[in-house]
């Protein structure tokens, strides 16, 4: 009986542990790996202009930030007005928000294409992304590991 209570104590603290490290790498934004066999391209994009790319090799990573991203190319309404001429060269549509769109350096364009993007929200809720690649589909594919909100 107390090798039990030592048994649920100790897997008290392992789950408090992983709480714990779980929030620190929440914070830091999301994890993407490219599992895939070529590189990809990660481009973050608002509307149709490519603002900033990540090329990932085979079973590198990199990690990203939500907030960070739609602070940095997500205009405010201020800058509209005071930025005369040069604003009017980076005007975005309200419905234009930043996302991550995942370029496949080996895709075959004859076929349907299951995951192209990844949202902010998908960065925001997920800590973790993997992308693989799906040889009978002949496409990319993302795994997403969801933040677990247990702590």
């Amino acid at each position: 009986m107390e090798s039990g209570g030592n048994f649920s104590l100790v897997s008290l603290v392992k789950c408090f542990n992983g709480c714990k490290d779980q929030a620190q790498v929440s914070s830091f934004g999301t994890r993407i790996w490219n599992f895939s066999d070529k590189s990809i391209e990660l481009q973050i994009r608002v509307g149709s202009i490519l603002k900033k790319v990540h090329t990932l090799k085979p079973g590198s990573s990199k990690r990203l930030n939500s907030k960070k991203i739609y602070k940095a190319y997500m205009p405010s309404n201020n800058n509209y007005y005071k930025g005369g001429v040069k604003s009017l060269l980076y005007y975005y549509d309200e419905s234009c928000h930043p996302y991550i769109w995942i370029n496949d350096t080996g895709c075959d364009f004859s076929r349907m294409v299951k995951q192209q993007y990844i949202s902010l929200e998908d960065l925001r809720d997920c800590s973790e992304l993997k992308i693989f690649r799906d040889h009978q589909r002949g496409c990319i594919s993302v795994r997403k590991k969801p933040r677990t909100e247990l702590c």
